[in-house]
């Protein structure tokens, strides 16, 4: 898994007003538990785009006035009307203790089923996935090449190494439909014949 430096300082005061006026400077307030103590800190709002703006998860090293920890983001919060981020969640990583992350799902290969003219739906772009932080994949890789029209792939197909998919296994995760240009052709061809 990827990682992603950030460093913050330690807050001193911890509340609404203090909070107002981190904001104002352009950070962020956050805090890690998850560990033997927890850490209210602030972070530069700009530090912050390159982990939450992607679709990629990502580990975070944060560093707090030198004191080192890998984390995670466990949640976020933002301004409802300009999308700024508001707080911002971490929890410490433990190597011995499972973690829960949504991982992107990365399509491979092509599809027979859409070079015959389907139309391809991807239903889920992530999956819940459990695993020790050294286990946790950077993304679950799903095969198109055996994708015909009418077939879909179901989150129980997902097979994963030291990890556990979290997701209904019934839920599609990307499926081939008939498009309605195919459609019409069979349609067409079937009158043809008659």
């Amino acid at each position: 898994m990827k990682s992603i430096a950030i460093s913050g300082s330690l807050r001193e005061n911890v509340g609404k007003r203090d909070a107002k006026e981190l904001r104002y400077e352009g950070k962020v307030p956050a805090v890690l538990y998850g560990g033997k103590e927890q850490y209210h800190f602030a972070v530069s709002a700009a530090d912050l785009k390159s982990l939450v703006y992607t679709p990629d998860v990502h580990f975070v090293d944060l560093d707090l006035d030198g004191k080192k920890f890998q984390a995670i983001v466990q949640e976020m919060q933002f301004h409802p009307l300009n999308d700024q981020i508001r707080h911002i969640d971490f929890l410490e990583l433990n190597d011995k203790k499972e973690v829960n992350m949504l991982i992107p799902v990365k399509l491979t290969g092509t599809s027979p089923g859409v070079r015959s003219g389907g139309k391809l739906i991807q239903k889920l772009r992530s999956l819940r996935v459990k695993a020790l932080p050294a286990n946790m994949p950077q993304t679950i890789e799903v095969s198109l090449n055996s994708l015909e029209v009418g077939k879909s792939v179901r989150v129980e197909e997902v097979k994963l190494d030291n990890a556990k998919v979290l997701n209904n296994g019934d839920d599609t995760i990307v499926s081939v439909i008939m498009s309605r240009a195919l459609r019409q052709a069979e349609q067409e061809a079937k009158a043809a014949a008659k």
